[in-house]
């Protein structure tokens, strides 16, 4: 029989104290988690308090942001009554243009323009200059006319006046070159026997080379006090050929874009209220259905051309006084049998690029297919660019339209982006992309560029100081290349950020609505944060307060429906949706920003002009910062 050993007093001690630490360690466990669940029954009740609060007062807090958004459609209102008064001006001043909204006006300046013979290039071009007004003006009215207020047969009636204006000046432009060509042997060079002449407008560059020696040693060309020429293969140095370039810093060549109306009997039920969210998605669809990841860049539409030249005898002589200059096709649709490739080899082009567009990679050159009626880039090679120079060059198989083009999305998704007041009624956007910041200024109704960085560098542009519309504005930003504008095919291209559009365009709203007073500025929050919510940082920002070194910004968040204040800030290592203390939820971002205003800042709001508040707006919804930063 095996008696039990006694367990030693320092082993048993041991076991005791091991018991003692477990049960203490329970009892704290328990301890806290009891103070835990304590702390957040607290919280949960606060919350459900803060929440019924929030609840109770939403109707009132509504009720007046509907009465400040009513800003929106006296603004329409203006509008529309600024596009009357237009029409008005036009007609009291007597000038002798017509108006370009009136159907019978535009038909009879196209009638006795079409009258018009023996014009030169120099009366062409001058002539030109209300022509292309007459074409911007009929442009505006389509994009920045609500689609409820545009007629179908009012849409029908100025494309068709665009198109026949686009038409009848490159007829002019035609007829024109016919007419200087006839006279190519009293104006031949006298050190090439060629003849050569440039004549450059703020709208285009004319360049026309009449081959009247055929010398075949003669295949350079290059236009005197420019850069600009080609190389011509042998066959065109030995034929009776003139070459005309026309540098056009428009583009009449892409199809007019399609423009949306909705049906009428849905216009009839659409509220003032939501007429403005309408008409910026309609807008925004109109203008950009056949836009793809290529931006056509219009400010440098080339057209090229190769025309017989009248130097070929009296036959020759009759036959041109008959029909006028006949487009010479290269190569030869019949080449007999010869090896093409090798007799008729790609002409080099060399251009200047116009130095108002700015490009932030190598431009891409495509050229118009005139079956398919799209730009392509096959039939191009051997493209080289010279930045510095601002020269471009590239082999053409045959003569057509070209244009540069570059990937309309590239300062897509931007860096970052802050909104911020300057004066009454007067704020400043500054937008960051990977290649560029654009700084922009909002002044009433009007927008003005006010500086552009490339690569950390200030960069020149001529649209600096200039102030436009809206529409206007984006619209020569665009033929910049500087485009900044998400479409509704942008999101198939670029990685964004995607936030449910009713909740953006709320954001937007409101924030023109307190842009006054109150700066924002892009979070690195809103991108963790799910789609039917926006986070960005806000700061009242009176003019007093201009020489604040750190200012001290709000971090919010907004879902359409509900603000508040987020504990979390900027520098924070980890996202969290807990609110702030001592703050409250509200139904709108006004009232949440109400909590901590000054009474000054708030009544600047309130003294806000309405057609400021809406062009903030409208450049907020174009840009769709929230999404794409």
């Amino acid at each position: 029989m095996v008696l039990p050993r006694a367990i030693p007093p320092a082993i048993f001690r041991i076991y005791l104290n091991q018991k003692k630490k477990k049960i203490e360690a329970r009892v704290k466990y328990e301890k806290e988690e009891m103070e835990r669940l304590e702390i957040q029954r607290i919280e949960n009740e606060k919350l459900q308090k803060l929440e019924a609060k929030d609840l109770e007062r939403r109707n009132e807090e509504l009720e007046e942001l509907y009465l400040l958004e009513a800003c929106f459609p006296e603004a329409e209102k203006l509008k529309r009554d600024d596009r009357f008064l237009s029409q008005w001006k036009h007609y009291i001043q007597c000038d002798g243009s017509p108006d370009p909204s009136i159907a019978q006006e535009m038909n009879t300046f196209i009638t006795l323009w079409k009258e018009e013979t023996n014009e030169t290039l120099e009366e062409v071009i001058e002539k030109s200059k209300l022509v292309l007004n007459l074409i911007e003006k009929l442009k505006l009215i389509l994009l920045e006319t609500p689609p409820y207020d545009l007629q179908r047969k009012n849409i029908i009636q100025y494309q068709g006046s665009i198109l026949e204006l686009q038409e009848l000046l490159h007829l002019k432009f035609n007829r024109a070159t016919e007419i200087l060509l006839r006279q190519a042997s009293t104006l031949a060079d006298l050190d090439s026997g060629n003849m050569e002449k440039v004549i450059q407008d703020e709208n285009v560059t004319l360049y026309i080379w009449a081959n009247l020696k055929k010398n075949p040693r003669h295949r350079s060309i290059r236009f005197s006090e420019t850069q600009t020429g080609f190389e011509i293969p042998r066959i065109l140095a030995t034929s009776d050929i003139a070459l005309r370039l026309l540098h056009t810093h428009y583009d009449h060549v892409t199809p007019l874009s399609p423009v949306l109306t909705p049906p009428q009997e849905h216009v009839s039920l659409v509220t003032d209220f939501v007429r403005e969210e309408v008409k910026s998605v309609q807008t925004a669809v109109s203008k950009d259905l056949q836009e793809e990841n290529k931006q056509e860049n219009e400010s440098n539409s080339v057209h090229e051309e190769e025309t017989k030249a009248e130097e070929q005898g009296d036959v020759e002589e009759q036959t041109i006084l008959k029909e006028g200059l006949q487009k010479y096709t290269y190569p030869p649709e019949t080449t007999e049998d010869l090896e093409t490739e090798n007799v008729f080899p790609p002409i080099e082009v060399i251009l200047e690029v116009h130095e108002n567009v700015i490009f932030f990679e190598n431009p891409m050159v495509a050229r118009w297919d005139a079956e398919g009626k799209h730009w392509k880039t096959d039939g191009i090679s051997n493209v080289s660019y010279k930045s510095e120079e601002r020269l471009i060059t590239f082999n053409l198989e045959t003569f057509c339209p070209v244009t540069l083009i570059q990937d309309a999305h590239i300062n897509m998704p931007f860096q970052s982006w802050e909104l911020i007041p300057l004066d009454v009624n007067k704020v400043l956007l500054t937008v960051t992309t990977v290649f560029t910041e654009l700084q922009i200024q909002i002044k009433e109704n009007l927008c003005m560029l006010a500086s552009i960085k490339v690569n950390n560098k200030k960069h020149p542009s001529i649209l600096e100081e200039k102030w436009m519309t809206p529409v206007s504005f984006i619209t020569a930003l665009k033929n910049a290349g500087l485009n900044i504008f998400p479409t509704g095919h942008s999101h198939l291209y670029v990685v964004i950020n995607y936030k449910h559009p009713s909740v953006e365009v709320k954001a937007y709203r409101q924030m023109a609505l307190l842009s006054s007073a109150f700066a924002f500025c892009w979070s690195k929050w809103n991108t963790v944060c799910d789609s039917k919510k926006t986070i960005f940082q806000v700061r009242e920002h009176l003019l007093k307060d201009e020489s604040i070194q750190n200012p001290n910004w709000t971090l919010l968040m907004f879902s359409g429906n509900r603000a508040q204040s987020l504990k979390i800030n900027e520098s924070s290592d980890a996202f969290s949706e807990v609110l702030k203390e001592e703050t409250e939820f509200h139904s709108t971002l006004y009232h949440m920003v109400k909590d901590f205003a000054s009474q000054e800042a708030m009544r600047e709001v309130r003294r806000s002009n309405c057609q400021f508040v809406d062009c903030v707006c409208h450049m907020l919804l174009s840009t769709r910062l929230l999404s794409y930063s």
